[in-house]
């Protein structure tokens, strides 16, 4: 086989040269796009509620993990707080423990929130931990019973009987709801070059360990910290319009009308009234994101298009809206 002339070699070299070029200059691009945007939230607080299928993708894990870390090299706080649901279910289900169910709810009993909190402040988290810690971080694993961090209060649910149209309460066990929340440990942890991640577990009123919603969670720290985001990880895109397009903003006022002409529907509202609700309480913005995307969390904060459904108290004169996709 005879060698390529020497100008060809050259022009080769050249256009290869001139492709890496391209390639770093788009990088710096990308990098000199951002920095308004980490400017934004520079030593600000975002709690990031990380749960669904992300978590069971080492792929996703791994992309999830490098986020937190470059956030906080970037001056941001992140706080994790993490779910673990279908983990719990598959260790009741090893250990033939059974769970009953009221109204569609499970019922947690004393030997079901024993397992939870295993699971949960146990295993999950630190599982997070160290899937940051492998990424250059340094995470610190904790839950709500840590320095009585979330307080909480038994959860009541009340049902009517279709039939007899009596109401009843449901006794769901060690199921709790959010009460008072004393964010000192997040805050002495976050105003350091650490990293929390947090368990969804509260203390009851009598010190007994309760179970909470990891979204509830979430958001009852998130307004406790005064976050300047709250992100809400799920296997969704966000909240779709009619057509099945991707809603990439709206404010509140717009969310009330889109669940009162059926465009929100099913198990949105519920997400979105409790979305409302954290804004109302001070947070500057909730954000409904499908954590199934490699690098949701960095796409929605550091770049103009973001990554899912932003909701806000109204849009800040000047800044353009997101259009839907």
């Amino acid at each position: 086989m005879t060698d390529a002339p020497p100008g060809k070699e050259a022009a080769a070299d050249g256009a290869a040269l001139a492709d890496s070029l391209g390639a770093v200059h788009a990088k710096a691009q990308i990098l000199s796009e951002a920095l308004p945007y980490m400017q934004r939230y520079d030593r600000q607080t975002v709690v990031v509620k990380y749960g669904g299928h992300a978590m069971g993708d080492p792929e996703l894990a791994k992309d999830f993990a490098r986020d937190i870390v470059l956030l906080k090299q970037a001056g941001v706080n992140p706080v994790v707080v993490h779910g673990g649901g279908p983990q719990i279910g598959r260790l009741l289900e090893r250990l033939n423990i059974k769970s009953e169910f009221q109204g569609g709810l499970r019922v947690t009993d004393r030997q079901t929130v024993d397992v939870v909190e295993m699971v949960l402040a146990g295993s999950v988290n630190k599982e997070i931990v160290s899937a940051i810690n492998d990424q250059g971080g340094k995470a610190v694993g904790i839950c709500g019973k840590d320095a009585n961090l979330m307080r909480a209060k038994r959860l009541q649910r009340r049902v009517r009987d279709p039939e007899s149209n009596i109401e009843r309460v449901l006794d769901l066990g060690f199921v709790g709801d959010p009460g008072l929340v004393e964010p000192h440990i997040i805050d002495v942890i976050i105003n350091s070059d650490l990293i929390p991640v947090v368990a969804p577990i509260g203390v009851g009123p009598e010190g007994e360990t309760l179970n909470i919603n990891a979204d509830t969670f979430a958001a009852a720290i998130a307004v406790a910290l005064k976050a300047k985001r709250l992100l809400l990880l799920t296997d969704v895109d966000g909240v779709l319009d009619k057509e099945g397009q991707l809603i990439r903003s709206m404010t509140t006022a717009e969310a009330i009308k889109l669940i009162e002409n059926g465009t929100i529907t099913g198990g949105m509202i519920p997400k979105i009234e409790s979305c409302m609700d954290v804004i109302a309480e001070g947070v500057e913005a909730v954000v409904i994101i499908n954590g199934k995307v490699p690098h949701s969390v960095l796409l929605e904060l550091f770049t103009e298009h973001g990554a899912g459904t932003l909701i806000e108290r109204k849009r800040p004169t000047g800044r353009r809206a997101r259009q839907s996709q």
